[in-house]
């Protein structure tokens, strides 16, 4: 972590926890849609950070492309009015945080979530201000590790670290030559890790000691 210049964050996991919002959408979703399907915080909870297209195969595997995709506007088309209603938890010490980490670092944020989903997410939590920068695996259908590299071409980064919560995170990270960040009490778990906090405040603590 040596000359640290830059701090790539996870979404779902990482900064809150929207589940029960999006399993409402979904839900929504699946009703307007006349799927016969209920979808529950345990059934989605360890599909948090897939990309569209295995959460797509593994909830619908009845259904074509075409009609997967038809649901999933619906869901997304949901999600654009719940998400702002209902918001989500943000994890204690997110947002002094990273008002405190943006003074010394760029801070970004980049996640499999939907196009406009994280936009949504920095307005409800008031972090706009210390956010240099997003990108959402909804704009292109990239890996994550593709739009880690797009930030860091993008902003001529020197020394970025991602922060995350799953395994997906770590290997993400280290397909895009980064070291890595976990942080527990998300949706997942992994071994493979250049450090590990048990919050958001510890990290943030050891991070702005760094030199």
């Amino acid at each position: 972590m040596q000359n640290l210049d830059s701090v790539i964050f996870d979404m779902d996991g990482t900064l809150w926890d929207a589940v029960d919002t999006y399993v409402a959408c979904w839900n929504r979703g699946f009703k307007e849609q006349n799927i016969q399907k209920q979808l529950t915080r345990e059934g989605l909870s360890y599909m948090m950070g897939w990309e569209k297209r295995k959460a797509l195969d593994h909830l619908l595997p009845e259904y074509d492309t075409e009609k997967q995709e038809q649901i999933y506007k619906a869901v997304d088309e949901a999600q654009n009015v719940l998400v702002p209603q209902m918001g989500g938890i943000i994890y204690n010490g997110v947002q002094e945080g990273l008002r405190r980490l943006a003074a010394k670092y760029k801070l970004f944020i980049v996640s499999n979530c939907r196009e406009n989903l994280i936009q949504k997410f920095m307005k409800l939590a008031d972090i706009e201000d210390y956010i240099t920068d997003e990108m959402a695996h909804g704009v292109n259908s990239k890996p994550k590790h593709h739009n880690i590299k797009l930030l860091i071409e993008k902003h001529q980064l020197k020394n970025p670290v991602y922060v995350g919560d799953t395994e997906t995170d770590s290997k993400e990270s280290r397909l895009a030559g980064i070291p890595f960040i976990f942080l527990k009490g998300g949706f997942g778990t992994t071994e493979d890790y250049d450090l590990k906090f048990d919050n958001f405040i510890e990290m943030t603590d050891y991070l702005l000691a760094l030199k």
